[in-house]
């Protein structure tokens, strides 16, 4: 749970990503040679015989495609520290955090999504709802600042298991698009969203996943721990999707 939350609010009311000890990151150092040799997430290689997937121009997906990575691999907390398992990320998205433990895993999606229509200027388009279908939304050309706020409004009230409500189930596995969200809401749960795609002449698709976590922490792309000749990149199949720090089943998967 995010932990500056007033104490009466009830637990699974704000349920999102959780793990088996809290992270602080105090001890971890950052590890300043690992050092990240792409841009953006578009320039990222793909396997011999891949092409990325055909998609609309000044979509969602396209704009996630797009993403600038950071130079530097570490992923860190909210507070400046590493986080303390360096394994799980392939590459960090240039993305704010914010500076308070707010900005977890729903709230990452959140975030990638405001920040879209935001720079769409589709104000309009920015709402997201909590567990009592509360919809919080932004006014029409709202500023920066205004919308920073609104931000941290909405990842105090919302988590995994509203935004999961909120997405629409995506009934057919292999429709998977970018811009998809696997969710699992709940205390523990989780979400992660697919931010590319490519395809081989067989129809063969593979996809790229990132996601926060808990604490609030920078976005990252992850690893395939599954199959590291793949990695960063899955496999779009009817299997269980095991993730450096969880495991989705593909019914899991939802849209907007």
């Amino acid at each position: 749970m995010k932990r500056n939350l007033i104490m009466t609010i009830i637990l699974p009311f704000f349920a999102t990503c959780q793990q088996s000890h809290t992270e602080t990151g105090s001890n971890i150092s950052a590890d300043s040679s690992s050092v990240n040799r792409y841009t953006v997430i578009n320039q990222i290689p793909l396997p011999q015989g891949f092409t990325r997937t055909v998609i609309t121009k000044e979509s969602f997906g396209q704009w996630l495609r797009s993403l600038s990575l950071k130079r530097n691999k570490t992923v860190y907390l909210y507070n400046g520290s590493p986080k303390r398992n360096q394994t799980a990320q392939y590459a960090v998205l240039d993305i704010s955090v914010g500076n308070q433990d707010l900005q977890q895993c729903a709230d990452a999606i959140i975030r990638l999504r405001a920040e879209y229509f935001y720079a769409s200027r589709k104000f309009s388009e920015i709402g997201f709802c909590d567990n009592n279908n509360h919809c919080y939304t932004v006014g029409a050309d709202t500023d920066r600042r205004h919308f920073d706020v609104y931000l941290k409004k909405v990842f105090t009230r919302c988590g995994t298991i509203s935004l999961q409500k909120q997405l629409k189930p995506v009934r057919y596995f292999p429709d998977m698009k970018i811009g998809d969200v696997l969710i699992r809401g709940g205390a523990p749960g989780h979400a992660m969203i697919v931010v590319d795609m490519a395809i081989d002449k067989k129809g063969k698709i593979i996809y790229l996943l990132a996601q926060g976590y808990m604490p609030a922490q920078d976005i990252h792309i992850v690893k395939n721990p599954m199959n590291e000749n793949l990695s960063p990149w899955y496999e779009l199949n009817d299997a269980t999707i095991y993730t450096p720090e969880w495991t989705f089943e593909n019914n899991q998967l939802r849209t907007w």
